[in-house]
């Protein structure tokens, strides 16, 4: 239930053309307040996490190593989704604003696919660093240098802008002369699609290529790599070795995991759970959107002991400061 004054700006609004109308946790909008404590916190570790990891990489020479740099990269990527996300979720939890306007709208769309399937991006060059690493060790430096690394990031970089952009058109050109309530307190595209009451063929077409091409091939490519890797991998000599070697992939894999577990979870409950509880399609997107930039930090700062030593260091530097 909204409250009345909700429903009063809704009704003001959903006809007007220049805005939407987002949506807390619904059946919950008397506890915002409380709601936003684990929000700021989580939202908070992000920032502060993605921060640490690049500071620490940018001071340690000795972290200027692909690996570190793809890593750079990750964290980068991170800290640009939280952002993305965080006005509009903290001003509708802490203020009730609730109105975007559709410029800002389209705005945050573009930036949040992108960062999302940049993500993505991002961990398929980070599984082709593994696989040289371990597969080829003694080509790993020719193969992956300075300009090789840079030339990738500006790939990964394109192929995100080209991917988001026809949708985005795609779906501005459209009208939406439905209610412009979301059902989510920033702006998706399979949330905004809804809203539209004209012809969606095309834009289910690309969809449904940009799901092939992001959600489908990506992952195929990461688990490709790590079948080439585990085939090198189980040739090595001793144990000690294979363990050493899968141990070095372990912090990959778990960013993996976190990234397209809820990322399936997201797709899977907008295309066969339309008539599910608005609550589960709620958690399910900010699982999606908060899971990666909070759990990547805590992962790669737990498992690579060369980035705990370097946060110990810079923590250890600013007390002596």
């Amino acid at each position: 239930m909204l409250h009345p004054s909700s429903m009063s700006e809704v009704k003001n609004t959903s006809h007007d053309p220049f805005y939407f109308i987002l949506t807390g946790i619904a059946g919950f909008e008397d506890i915002h307040l409380w709601i936003s404590i684990p929000f700021f916190c989580l939202y908070t570790i992000s920032i502060m996490g993605n921060t640490t990891i690049l500071t620490v990489i940018r001071t340690e020479p000795s972290l200027h190593q692909p690996m570190y740099l793809f890593l750079s990269m990750l964290a980068l990527t991170d800290l640009g989704l939280t952002l993305t996300t965080l006005p509009t979720v903290m001003q509708l939890l802490w203020f009730n604003i609730r109105e975007i306007s559709f410029e800002a709208c389209f705005a945050q769309f573009f930036f949040l696919h992108g960062f999302s399937f940049m993500e993505s991006s991002v961990l398929l060059a980070m599984s082709f660093d593994r696989y040289v690493a371990i597969c080829r060790p003694l080509h790993y430096a020719s193969i992956l240098t300075s300009e090789v690394i840079a030339r990738i990031g500006l790939a990964i970089i394109c192929r995100c802008v080209l991917a988001v952009l026809p949708s985005l058109f795609l779906l501005k050109r459209l009208p939406f002369c439905h209610s412009h309530l979301l059902s989510h307190s920033y702006c998706l595209h399979q949330d905004m699609i809804h809203l539209v009451c004209a012809d969606i063929r095309v834009n289910s077409w690309y969809g449904f290529a940009l799901v092939l091409l992001v959600i489908v091939l990506d992952p195929l490519l990461i688990v490709l790599s790590y079948a080439l890797i585990l085939k090198s991998v189980l040739n090595t000599a001793t144990w000690t070795e294979r363990l050493r070697a899968l141990n070095n992939c372990l912090s990959h894999m778990l960013a993996v995991l976190v990234l397209y577990v809820p990322m399936v979870g997201v797709s899977m409950t907008h295309r066969f759970a339309k008539h599910a509880s608005p609550l589960v399609h709620v958690l399910m997107a900010n699982i999606y959107l908060l899971a990666p930039p909070v759990m990547n930090p805590i992962v790669y700062s737990v498992k690579t002991k060369q980035i705990r030593q370097g946060i110990t260091r810079l923590l250890f530097q600013r007390k002596v400061h």
